[in-house]
């Protein structure tokens, strides 16, 4: 299997057995980036805390396969790896929840879930997979930020601080391990037609992607090795030029004509399962927070 020859190549080598692990893999980007690795050859693992849900997924993909793991816990990290068992060539942090609406009325446990999911979960996944890819002197890294990463939304206020905190650790990342032949690459998607977005109004002057087009810029980076991509692409360079050059009150108003305070407002039926879910996965983490102590 040739993966990729080096932090110099500039092109995609073929995919043949290579091992690529996927977080968040039983749905939405997760899912779609398996299928698409799969296409190219790699063996596709789908590492997800809905076991259940995993393993159907995994079975609408050719030679995929699914294991339970929680993200936010290392010792899940070890006993995942354990049963994947071989050396990791890709690893793509997709785990990621999204929470949204008031800040004020935010409970404990939904901070915790987003801040241990979306940060610690990938900063877990980085330290189990990380020094075995040094060691190997080859591998490559994929965590999905978004573009909340770079752009505060109302609504959002701890998703912004995780998606901020989720692009900082990938570029410090990036950095630390540059010249070991070890690729750290973050992906930012604008909105993404998931469950996760379930409820929102998308459209209306907010790009809008769908899974598979987040899953293409995911596995191009092997060939790109780009720090920073917003899916679409012109999103982030777009927003850093308006950063530089646009003056607040003329943000303010551009926010105001596209409606930016839309996620404060969402149609609360059309999220149902995605609140009930995120609700038990919060009782759940904190059961288990409480259990460490």
């Amino acid at each position: 299997m040739a993966l990729f020859f080096g932090p110099s190549d500039r092109h995609l080598a073929r995919l043949d057995g290579a091992l690529v692990v996927i977080t968040g893999g039983a749905r939405g980007i997760g899912a779609a980036t398996g299928r698409l690795f799969a296409q190219h050859g790699a063996r596709v693992v789908l590492a997800d805390v809905d076991l259940d849900v995993a393993e159907a997924t995994a079975a609408t993909i050719p030679g995929a396969r699914a294991v339970r793991l929680d993200v936010t816990d290392r010792d899940s990290w070890r006993s995942a790896l354990t049963e994947i068992g071989g050396d990791i060539d890709v690893l793509v942090n997709n785990a990621g929840v999204m929470p949204l609406g008031h800040f004020e009325e935010e409970s404990e446990r939904t901070t915790d879930l987003i801040l241990d999911v979306n940060i610690r979960g990938m900063l877990n996944g980085m330290r189990a997979a990380i020094p075995g890819m040094v060691a190997r002197g080859r591998g490559h890294v994929v965590n999905v930020a978004s573009m909340a990463g770079m752009i505060p939304i109302p609504g959002m206020v701890t998703y912004n601080a995780s998606k901020y905190g989720a692009l900082g650790a990938s570029l410090g990342a990036r950095r630390e391990y540059d010249g070991t032949g070890v690729a750290v690459c973050a992906i930012l998607p604008s909105a993404v037609r998931t469950e996760l977005s379930s409820g929102a109004q998308l459209g209306g002057g907010m790009p809008t992607v769908d899974p598979e087009d987040v899953a293409a810029a995911i596995v191009d980076t092997l060939r790109t090795r780009a720090a920073r991509t917003s899916v679409p692409k012109w999103v982030a360079p777009g927003w850093s030029l308006v950063e530089a050059f646009v003056p607040e009150p003329i943000e303010r108003l551009a926010r105001r004509l596209v409606d930016d305070r839309r996620t404060l407002d969402l149609d609360a039926a059309a999220r149902k399962a995605y609140t009930d879910r995120i609700d038990r996965h919060a009782a759940d983490h904190a059961l288990d927070e409480e259990a460490a102590r």
